[in-house]
């Protein structure tokens, strides 16, 4: 089994957020988060197990879709989410935001959490990677750090054909 992973300074992005827990919503806020990309699998008849310089390049893709956005979870049950006139209005209890669109990045997500965005990211990796066709892959894991020495991570199992 192989292994490589790419990280660094180009692998970043900053958004606002809030999470829902114990059926309560903490205050709007934001992070500068750094994300880490690692693939784990066979090695190409070339003696590759992917190319660091794509695999890096489809990272920050990723990151800047989601680079000075609001991470809106769209699949929370706590939230009350309408979309219109260009605009988002979210309501959670007495709170009530309204965010203009192109502002926002609606992920299929229940809370944006760091946790279920290292998974959001590392199944829209692995997507790539498939589209790609990166057969040889038996694991992608995204790691996302919204502090430093604060971090969630999430490995995805792939079938290497």
């Amino acid at each position: 089994m192989r292994r490589i992973e790419v990280y660094g300074p180009h692998l970043r992005f900053s958004a606002a957020h809030f999470t829902t827990f114990g059926g309560d919503c903490e205050p709007l806020h934001g992070h500068n988060y750094a994300v880490s990309a690692r693939l784990e699998g066979e090695l190409t008849p070339d003696s590759w197990l992917f190319d660091f310089v794509a695999l890096r390049r489809i990272v920050a893709s990723l990151c800047e879709e989601l680079d000075h956005a609001f991470l809106l979870p769209s699949r929370n049950p706590h939230l009350a989410v309408e979309r219109s006139d260009g605009h988002y209005r979210i309501a959670f209890a007495d709170r009530r935001y309204v965010i203009p669109e192109a502002e926002v990045r609606a992920l299929p997500i229940d809370n944006s959490t760091a946790e279920r965005l290292a998974e959001w990211l590392a199944g829209r990796l692995a997507g790539e990677l498939r589209a790609r066709g990166a057969a040889n892959l038996t694991s992608v894991a995204v790691t996302v750090e919204e502090a430093p020495g604060q971090s969630a991570s999430y490995a995805l199992a792939t079938a290497a054909q």
